[in-house]
């Protein structure tokens, strides 16, 4: 009869954070983590969600986040002074910086480009996570909150490992077997069988587009997915259908409240860096406030809690946006009319336009930016449309469609692309590009002791500071070097043997066996928490780490106990 043994790793002593830590201050330990990422978003687009919220509700002219601006960050990967999402968070989570497109994990050496040095024996080393660490040292709840697919680079950054992003099929096994207890975004096709069945069987709910019954749910613990595989923009959400992200916040916060011990929680404003990277004004506006409606949720738990620390910082900037443009004479004297009032009546992002026009016959064009953007199209603009390769009814057949005739700052082969030219040519904001950018980002936060992350600091430092508010008993590097030890070290007096995978997007397995005893023998796939034990997997050892497989140097990273379990069994 198989047996499930439950293989936990926890701190034996209270072990210092690293001595290097440049901001020394005193920071008191909380309760419960709220960190709140607002993907891409440069300050300018605050500015412009402020001023829109404030034109469309003259009563609200303070963001939920105004009282609690406190500093700025300076973001970077391990070689350059410009990351993208995987490597910022990451190092946000781990206190490393990393290379474009490594989800937690250490990059290899590159030299004389490196911004700080490396080691270049750590090399695709996993490394431990906030979350992890909360998780597995604390006992505290975790949860994720995002609308982009769940395996994107800031969710993932929490709570995986892979030097490549892109490898879903690596990283999202690894957040299910991860254990977290609330999970709540896009991602519905994601989600293999194999991967519900295992949080069907660990007594999660799981919600798959099903917005009444995540709403009904009474579990501690919870996946809920919306979309294929993003969320939709808050402009253009269905509400009957999607949730806000702040209703997903309250409704994260209210189930990991539960524990007594406390909670980790990552909310991710996914899609306004999706949004500047379409040079969409509107998406990045709409769906900062939507963010900023869900960091006002999570501040007022914690001002009532007393207990809960909240940093709110984006992990890079996007797009060059700025307010005022050379494209747009005179624009610094604008009023405040001028400048916003055709503008806070669009009531679609380029997407959404673009999936409207493309829903509707082309004799409806017009009506349809009357009502969602209270304009009409000139000759000119009708004509650049129909000339939109993938604009399904445009009257031009397709072969026939060119960009003769057509203003150049409209041209685009892409309807959501042209529409957020179109949707920008009616304002003063400009954009200088559609990538990320380099300047340092906000903080805002609160803390119930008085010990906010104030003045400028390093994404290394920020995790300094989240590691102290965290009061964690052991440093990320004591549990990395716990939980992620190399297979070749931890079973150094065992055979070893990995058996390739069958396919592509298969997972080799590493089996493992005791020279004098044929039947002490463990059997590791990656991206999970479960080991096999005995020559027919008799029992089951699951761990509350996952173990991760790097192809780069074909090594395995497991916790380094599982050497003693293997000696112990009888």
């Amino acid at each position: 009869m198989k047996r499930t043994i439950l293989l936990l790793i926890l701190p034996a002593i209270m072990i210092m954070l690293p001595a290097q830590a440049s901001k020394p201050e005193e920071v008191k330990p909380v309760k419960n983590l709220i960190v709140m990422i607002p993907d891409g978003c440069s300050l300018p687009a605050v500015s412009v969600a402020r001023w829109l919220q404030w034109y469309n509700q003259p009563n609200s002219p303070q963001l939920n986040i105004d009282p609690y601006l406190c500093g700025t960050v300076s973001t970077f990967s391990s070689n350059a002074p410009i990351g993208d999402s995987a490597p910022t968070t990451s190092c946000y989570m781990t206190g490393y910086p990393s290379r474009t497109g490594y989800v937690s994990t250490y990059p290899p050496s590159d030299k004389d480009n490196d911004i700080f040095p490396t080691d270049p024996n750590k090399a695709y080393q996993p490394l431990a996570t906030v979350l992890e660490a909360m998780k597995i040292a604390q006992n505290k709840a975790t949860g994720l909150v995002f609308t982009c697919e769940f395996p994107h680079a800031t969710p993932a950054d929490c709570s995986a490992h892979s030097y490549r992003r892109g490898n879903y099929h690596w990283i999202a096994p690894q957040m299910v077997h991860n254990d977290l207890d609330v999970v709540i975004g896009g991602g519905v096709s994601l989600l293999t069988g194999e991967m519900e069945s295992y949080l069907a069987a660990n007594g999660y709910g799981v919600y798959r587009n099903d917005l009444r019954g995540m709403r009904a749910d009474t579990n501690n613990k919870m996946w809920a997915l919306y979309g294929d595989r993003e969320m939709a923009y808050d402009a253009d959400r269905n509400p009957d259908e999607q949730p806000s992200i702040e209703e997903m916040t309250r409704m994260a916060i209210e189930k990991l409240s539960r524990n007594e011990n406390g909670f980790f929680l990552m909310v991710e404003g996914s899609k306004i860096d999706w949004a500047a990277h379409s040079n969409d004004p509107v998406g990045m506006y709409t769906d900062f406030l939507a963010f900023d409606r869900a960091c006002g949720a999570a501040l007022e738990f914690a001002r009532n809690n007393g207990e809960t620390a909240v940093v709110i910082v984006p992990d890079h900037g996007n797009s060059g946006f700025s307010l005022g443009t050379r494209n747009c004479p005179g624009y610094d004297k604008l009023t405040k009319d001028q400048l916003f009032r055709q503008f806070s009546q669009y009531k679609l992002t380029a997407e959404g336009f673009a999936r409207k026009l493309n829903s509707e016959p082309y004799s409806e064009v017009q009506n349809i930016f009357r009502q969602y953007a209270g304009l009409e199209l000139s000759e000119e603009e009708l004509h650049a449309l129909a000339q939109v390769k993938d604009y399904k009814n445009s009257p031009v057949p397709a072969e026939e469609r060119s960009s003769e005739g057509v203003e150049p700052s409209l041209y685009s082969g892409s309807l959501t692309s042209f529409m957020a030219k179109l949707l920008t040519s009616k304002t003063c904001f400009g954009f200088t590009t559609g990538g990320h950018t380099g300047e340092e980002v906000f903080i805002a936060s609160y803390h119930p002791g008085g010990t906010p992350p104030t003045g400028h600091r390093t994404n290394i430092e920020l995790n300094e500071y989240l590691c102290r508010a965290a009061g964690l008993p052991l440093s990320l590097d004591d549990l990395t070097h716990r939980i992620f030890a190399r297979h070749t070290d931890v079973f150094k007096d065992y055979t070893c043997e990995i058996i390739p995978a069958y396919d592509a997007t298969g997972s080799p397995t590493l089996i493992v066996k005791n020279r004098k005893d044929r039947n002490k023998q463990l059997t590791i796939t990656p991206f999970t928490n479960i080991v096999k034990s005995g020559r027919k997997g008799e029992e089951e050892i699951r761990l509350n780490s996952v173990i991760v497989y790097v192809d780069a140097n074909n090594t395995f990273y497991l916790p380094e106990s599982l050497a003693e379990y293997l000696r112990s069994v009888q």
